[in-house]
């Protein structure tokens, strides 16, 4: 038997990306996937990548902005589903790389709405599936800024991840005592269009594909001995950061 058969996993940012190639690991192990992303014909493509597997998909095509639209998630997916094993947030937004005094307020606040919000939004609107699944996993994607003095011209990008690791870990402790595990996982450097637009002078065939990012997110969903609720984890790796 796989080993995600007969659970359901839902996967944000999952048009392109860690995400996208999140949403066909998981299929592959046998879960059936929810794909949330704003673009619907990405999504389209995706949905007939995974029925080639001979397994079933939700597509939900949502913008990440739209909080009451992720709040009836919530509540549909209770009516079709009852439950939630998986949540992969893979979804985000670099925002301006610019100093912090030009930054526009509209800029700063949309890369913490998706970055940071949204992930807020999806655990309120989630938590009762999880629970209701009897062992689920959450797990954020993070990590990326760079560290020190290099972090100059990050401040959104790196306001919303430092934001998002302690809201996670705030909310791991709340579960501890449930049946669900919670993780930051940082994927290290990766062949995405967020890593090449932060990077654009870097060649992209030195960096691993998505798809090794959503096979260590599996193993980790899947791992008999998993590193400690709340912390960062090195996919790379399986290592707590």
């Amino acid at each position: 038997m796989k080993r995600l058969e007969g659970r359901i996993a839902l996967v944000t940012g999952a048009s392109r990306g860690i995400g996208r190639a999140t949403a066909l690991a998981c299929a592959r192990e046998g879960a059936h996937v929810v794909a949330l992303a704003r673009t619907q014909g990405a999504l389209e493509e995706l949905d007939d990548e995974i029925r080639a597997l001979g397994k079933t998909v939700t597509l939900v095509p949502l913008d990440l902005l739209d909080f009451a639209g992720i709040d009836r998630l919530g509540a549909a997916l209770f009516q079709r589903q009852k439950k939630l094993d998986l949540l992969v947030a893979a979804a985000a937004e670099l925002g301006p790389l610019s100093p912090l005094p030009h930054v526009k307020p509209d800029d700063f606040e949309r890369t913490l709405a998706i970055d940071l919000t949204a992930n807020y939004r999806l655990i309120r609107s989630l938590d009762p599936l999880l629970r209701a699944s009897g062992s689920a996993c959450a797990i954020f994607l993070t990590g990326g800024v760079p560290e020190g003095a290099h972090a100059a011209y990050w401040g959104p990008y790196a306001a919303a991840k430092a934001g998002l690791e302690a809201m996670v870990r705030s909310y791991a402790a709340e579960v501890a005592h449930a049946k669900i595990r919670v993780h930051l996982a940082d994927p290290g450097p990766t062949r995405t269009a967020l890593r090449a637009k932060a990077f654009p002078g870097e060649a992209p065939s030195v960096l691993p594909k998505p798809k090794t990012a959503a096979e260590a997110i599996v193993e980790l969903v899947c791992a008999a001995n998993a590193p400690e609720s709340g912390t960062v984890i090195r996919l790379g790796r399986l290592a707590p950061r």
